[in-house]
């Protein structure tokens, strides 16, 4: 489904909304209907995740992206409490500290600006996941950036491995990697891997001693999970069968999952947002503006300064639509035979098992939702006009946030398997763009008799030249263009 991203839309003008490709296997149907793509992620048992796409995120454990049934409803309850609002005020406390840390160094490289915005803003995201996840606190160039004590690798780095080489894992068993006739990209995948593991054992650990001495402060996932699992735990010591909590493997496969969608997934959103702006520096104007109204009052509060910037928001969301890291959801339909009826009130069947792929490239950038501009980067179309000017005017009293129609936005996915993280990766997006645009700004550093527009159609030449990596849409040349940050005076 890598071939979603270049099309956009284009297959589904030739086909019509919904297309099945036949093959001597299986039917496979591809969807761009809004109605149906609601219909499909609304009805959780009907259709289920197919298991063999998933697997592959079981390298550490099961976890709550790939269980189903009352395993699903199991993890669910244990985890999804944790995204809650105290998480969200931390996450926002955390996201601007990393945020001017990473935004001062970046300002430090002067002129020749720098080609790092992809690896730094990982970083951040780490650092943000690590503190309001696990409860660790690091300075933006130290923690996940540095070998920890016992250790041949970094956390980032071995995270990074992992999840770059994650179809890896779906074809060759990690406990295999190491061994000494495999080649040494292999066996330096499976060092990754025993590094990874190591990390998360010593932070479970870490959370087990702080609950014993009763010094465990804040609630996090972590915490939860640790609850849960000892939980478990004690109903086996005292013969019971428990499915209340999780086992020490499922914890570190949620570990696994939540560094996936809870960093990777909001750093890849930020890069390309930061890329983005510097090619529309109409828009950072646009955002800092707001930024600005909201900053006299108290930009350092969470509860008074989230809800009123709108704008950073609409960027947020306007970049997920054109360049989000997934592509594409992949379900099936249950053992049952299953019936659809799309947006111009046809009715489909689906034979039991059949493959149902939402195609999310082509929902986003469909013209009859999006208009004519569909393909254009437009933070602005989030906002509907009123009587008082309209999003393009110097008037953020005027906007009014779209909510588009059901089935045809969604990063996050929908229904009942909506990504449980939404706010928190909302939060964070905005807490960072607020905190990089409220004091700098960023332009494209150009080569020797190149003009602005020509540094502008590099930028955009950088993010259109994307592709999928292992699972996530990432730019293939990030550092092919330097970004320089100028701060405000």
């Amino acid at each position: 489904m890598g071939w979603a991203f270049e099309d956009k839309h284009k297959l589904h003008d030739e086909v019509g909304p919904l297309f099945t490709l036949v093959t001597p296997a299986a039917n496979e149907v591809t969807v761009a209907d809004p109605e149906v793509a609601h219909t499909v992620l609304a009805r959780r048992k009907d259709f289920i995740k197919p298991a063999v796409m998933y697997e592959q995120l079981n390298v550490f454990g099961r976890n709550l992206n790939t269980v189903e049934g009352e395993d699903w409803q199991r993890h669910r309850r244990l985890t999804a409490p944790s995204f809650n609002e105290r998480t969200s005020s931390l996450v926002w406390e955390e996201a601007r500290r990393q945020a001017r840390d990473m935004v001062s160094s970046w300002s430090q490289q002067g002129p020749q600006g720098t080609t790092e915005v992809v690896a730094d803003t990982a970083t951040l995201a780490l650092h943000v996941l690590t503190c309001a996840g696990f409860g660790e606190s690091y300075p933006f160039n130290e923690g996940v950036r540095k070998v920890a004590t016992g250790h041949g690798m970094t956390y980032r780095d071995s995270l990074s491995l992992c999840l770059s080489n994650i179809i890896t894992f779906a074809i060759i068993p990690k406990r295999y990697l190491s061994l000494s006739f495999m080649p040494e990209k292999l066996r330096k995948l499976g060092r990754a891997a025993q590094e990874f593991q190591q990390y998360m054992e010593e932070m479970l650990a870490r959370e087990r001693s702080s609950g014993a001495k009763g010094k465990s402060e804040t609630p996090n996932l972590m915490s939860a999970l640790v609850r849960a699992s000892d939980e478990d735990a004690q109903a086996k010591e005292s013969g019971q069968h428990s499915k209340l909590g999780l086992t020490d493997e499922e914890i570190f496969g949620n570990i696994f999952a939540y560094n996936l969608a809870g960093h990777e997934t909001t750093a890849n959103t930020v890069a390309f947002a930061v890329v983005l702006l510097a090619a529309h520096p109409q828009y950072q104007d646009w955002v800092r503006e707001e930024v600005m109204k909201v900053q006299d009052a108290s930009l350092g509060e969470y509860s008074s300064s989230f809800p009123q910037l709108q704008r950073c928001l609409a960027v947020m969301y306007e970049t997920l639509r054109l360049y989000g890291s997934i592509v594409f959801i992949p379900r099936a339909a249950s053992l049952e035979s299953q019936e659809l009826v799309s947006q111009d009130g046809k009715e489909i069947m689906l034979p039991p098992s059949t493959s149902v792929n939402l195609n999310i490239q082509a929902l986003h950038t469909d013209a009859k939702t999006w208009g004519p501009d569909s393909l254009s980067w437009r933070p602005s179309r989030w906002f509907t006009k009123s009587s008082g000017g309209t999003p393009s005017e110097n008037n953020p009293a005027s906007q009014t946030f779209i909510t588009p129609p059901k089935g045809s936005f969604i990063p996050w996915a929908d229904g009942p398997r909506v990504c449980p993280g939404q706010k928190v990766a909302q939060v964070e997006f905005v807490a960072v763009l607020a905190t990089l645009l409220g004091k700098y700004r960023v332009k494209p550093v150009l080569e020797a008799g190149k003009s602005e527009e020509d540094g502008r159609k590099a930028l955009l030449g950088m993010v259109d030249d994307s592709a999928i990596f292992a699972i996530t849409l990432q730019m293939n040349q990030p550092g092919k263009v330097a970004l320089a940050w100028e701060a405000l005076t």
